[in-house]
């Protein structure tokens, strides 16, 4: 399996203050890569030195196989990003928004209403900007960062702010680029989100990579196992499967037919990105 992104050691200090502290990680072509954490701690500065936009401190970083510091000009042609702020020309239309911007890769007319059509916004197209929602104006942000086949898409908090329909059409969309082998790099505080996107997760703390893997392993690995019980006595019990004498417990209600209903918990990822930076996502 090719990489897409390889990072070794990056740092970025901002006078004495150090954002991102030596993070290690590759991402795998055709993967969807959740960097998780709140708000501070290195998520969208390491965005930006991978996407050439700032220059690390120290360590290193390849994307599509080019230099993040020495090759910048080569990453631009083969990302696409979209940050949370919505960079759009309010008075333009949809679709002229995208024609401006496609002008710029030498992209034709057919592969704007080829984006259009894929984030839902064909039959909006001509109407301005301004009109439109805050889930179209991050449709089209999607689009936008599309308009040139990229290798590598950087999403950064890409549903914040959105309504639930907004939120799932985004999501709709990324899943699809990643079955069609797009490389998908996203941040966001939406653990839920990245549970049901991602093929592997890193928990970045204060600018250190705290945890990586896939979210089941590292709710497998880090949550509790617990077992929710309904007796036939209509009382309910929460057994914790991992303790020798609550499991007991469940074996013996079951032979004596008192088992009613047993639902497993399993932990979320929002609980053990508590557990393991010991404090809230906010």
């Amino acid at each position: 399996m090719s990489v897409a992104i390889a990072v070794q050691d990056l740092r970025k200090n901002f006078n004495h203050i150090e954002a991102v502290k030596g993070i290690s990680f590759e991402v795998n072509a055709g993967e969807v890569f959740g960097f998780l954490g709140h708000n501070g701690a290195g998520k969208t500065t390491t965005i930006k030195m991978l996407t050439g936009q700032l220059t690390p401190s120290g360590g290193s970083g390849r994307v599509g196989g080019f230099d993040i510091v020495r090759q910048r000009s080569h990453i631009k042609s083969i990302i696409g990003v979209v940050f949370e702020d919505q960079n759009l020309y309010e008075r333009m239309s949809g679709r002229d928004n995208l024609l401006f911007f496609a002008r710029l890769y030498g992209v034709d007319g057919h592969r704007v209403d080829e984006l259009l059509d894929m984030v839902r916004l064909k039959d909006r197209a001509k109407d301005r900007i301004k009109k439109y929602s805050n889930g179209m104006k991050q449709r089209l942000m999607v689009a936008r960062a599309l308009l040139n086949r990229p290798q590598v898409l950087f999403l950064d908090e890409p549903t914040r702010g959105l309504d639930p329909t907004s939120a799932h059409e985004i999501r709709q969309v990324v899943a699809d680029l990643a079955s069609q082998g797009t490389t998908v790099f996203l941040t966001t505080h939406d653990m839920e989100e990245a549970d049901q996107l991602c093929h592997r997760v890193a928990f970045i703390s204060e600018g250190a990579i705290i945890a990586l893997d896939t979210p089941r392993e590292l709710k497998l690995r880090y949550g509790r196992r617990e077992a929710q019980v309904l007796l036939s006595d209509r009382s309910e019990h929460t057994l914790r499967l991992d303790d020798p004498e609550q499991a007991r417990w469940l074996g013996e209600w079951a032979a004596q037919g008192k088992v009613m209903s047993v639902h497993s918990q399993e932990a979320t990822l929002e609980e053990v990105f508590r557990h393991l930076a010991g404090r809230e996502l906010l």
